[in-house]
């Protein structure tokens, strides 16, 4: 049997704490063979975003078509997508790949800095939700999208009516600790275990990439968002408050339990 093949499509974080890093740490924290399309590099730390550099479309292009010519994908994710036109190369690309697609649309670093221009969002939401096997925005980014405050209930219920077959809307931020998944039919709430820890850099990649590996693995969509949820939240408990002036990044492997 194949070991699980998990495709991230993101950007990279020089300080190894979310983006691409973030989600090689959780496939393979999960037992897949992690794989990666890089949109942009960003000279990036605990601190915040200092420069951005974008990926040529067709070079992006080319990274996703030699993944999927040779090794195979079973699950896909996509992160940090930066631009209109990377978006839709993105789309060019998977719209004709039957595999699980996870869209975490991300807006804004933790540290502040913007992520997607302005007048890509409604790209975003044309193109990549409808191929989406789940979309997992955070509580800001589900506000963003819809334009409104609104319960973690409506704005699933909102967010589905833009295109997304599925929707969860992760409870890292908020009053309420819940991750709130929409399938069209159910609504399901899944409690999430909060912890004050200065460490929740690459939170909601960990979270998109675990998610994708369990449908990767052949979880039902709930199976993978409770694993999802859990290991999330595991990663922020031991997440290395130590590292930088800034959020610390957290740690899916658990390190200090092996240091």
């Amino acid at each position: 049997m194949l070991v699980p093949r998990c495709l991230t499509i993101a950007g990279s974080d020089s300080g190894g704490g979310a983006g691409i890093q973030a989600d090689l740490k959780a496939f393979a924290a999960a037992g897949c063979h992690g794989m990666t399309a890089i949109v942009a590099l960003t000279a990036q730390n605990t601190v915040g975003v200092a420069a951005v550099h974008e990926v040529p479309p067709a070079f992006v292009r080319a990274q996703i078509d030699a993944v999927f010519d040779d090794v195979g994908v079973d699950a896909a994710k996509t992160g940090m997508l930066a631009s209109r036109e990377l978006i839709e190369t993105v789309a060019d690309c998977l719209e004709d790949e039957a595999v699980p697609l996870v869209v975490d649309p991300v807006l804004v670093a933790s540290s502040g800095a913007r992520l997607l221009r302005d007048d890509a969002v409604e790209t975003l939401v044309a193109r990549l939700f409808p191929l989406a096997t789940v979309v997992t925005p955070n509580l800001q980014e589900a506000e963003t999208l819809i334009g409104c405050s609104a319960s973690r209930r409506e704005l699933a219920e909102r967010i589905h009516g833009l295109g997304a077959p599925a929707v969860v809307v992760t409870g890292g931020h908020g009053e309420d600790p819940v991750d709130h998944l929409f399938d069209g039919l159910r609504h399901v709430e899944i409690p999430v275990e909060r912890y004050d820890v200065a460490a929740t850099h690459g939170a909601g990649c960990t979270h998109s990439a675990t998610l994708a590996a369990g449908l990767a693995k052949g979880l039902t969509l709930e199976e993978a968002a409770r694993e999802a949820a859990r290991v999330a939240s595991a990663a922020v408990r031991h997440g290395l408050a130590e590292l930088g002036a800034g959020e610390g990044p957290v740690d899916v492997s658990h390190l200090q339990e092996t240091a």
